[in-house]
């Protein structure tokens, strides 16, 4: 007896709101967290005050990431809902004419008119709906906008994010707090470009470097502001 095939097969697309939701999350905890302890530690202050301030910065930037994150994917989540909604109606209203728009779709995909009209005739038959969901509207249940999912993933990933460099100013000594956060930040950076470069399927050192530079960036500036006002106080 022949085994059955598994003809299920993953792809990096399949998870890639989540991904981005949890990258963007991490990277935006170390850098902006790191850039915060830098910019308050070169003002001098107490390390007492740079806890509070990394805290701080901690809590708000989940809260933050988790709020952006809801709204701007529940707002994709209501246009996907809003397209079915209409696809729906239209189905019940015009099979017709959305019969022949599916076999248009078909045709310009490759297939002759005939085979392009039953091949929308069987799939029409099986779940209409769900056919025109994935073959006009590019929505399917795989990549549906999920805004839970993809709130508690930034804000899990940000704080995550957030307290590596946090957790340094708990293992530097006053006289190189600013050298340790900073390099350690950086190397916490080269490593998430990398394996998000690498779970997306994109070039690993490409993704490193543009995480690196823009984390450095932003700690420098940081800590110039931090110096600066520092300085006037």
């Amino acid at each position: 007896m022949d085994k059955a095939i598994d003809t299920t097969e993953a792809h990096r697309s399949h998870h890639i709101s989540w991904l981005r939701a949890s990258v963007l999350g991490a990277n935006d905890g170390i850098i902006s967290t790191a850039s915060l302890i830098i910019g308050i530690a070169a003002a001098q202050s107490s390390r007492e005050a740079i806890v509070l301030t990394g805290v701080a910065g901690l809590v708000a930037g989940a809260m933050s990431m988790a709020a952006g994150e809801y709204v701007s994917v529940s707002s994709q989540a209501d246009t996907e809902k809003a397209d079915l909604a209409r696809e729906a109606l239209e189905l019940s209203t015009n099979s017709e004419f959305e019969h022949a728009e599916l076999a248009q779709i078909y045709v310009d995909r490759g297939l002759d008119a005939k085979l392009a009209a039953e091949v929308a005739n069987q799939l029409m038959a099986h779940d209409a709906l769900g056919t025109h969901a994935r073959d006009e509207l590019g929505t399917t249940e795989e990549l549906s906008a999920k805004p839970v999912q993809a709130a508690l993933a930034s804000a899990a990933a940000f704080s995550v994010g957030a307290a590596l460099p946090l957790l340094m100013v708990f293992l530097s000594s006053a006289n190189f707090l600013i050298a340790i956060v900073s390099v350690t930040s950086i190397l916490f950076l080269f490593i998430l470009g990398i394996i998000a470069a690498k779970v997306g399927g994109a070039n690993p050192w490409k993704g490193a470097a543009r995480v690196v530079f823009w984390g450095s960036l932003a700690m420098i500036i940081t800590a110039g502001i931090g110096r600066l006002f520092g300085t006037v106080v």
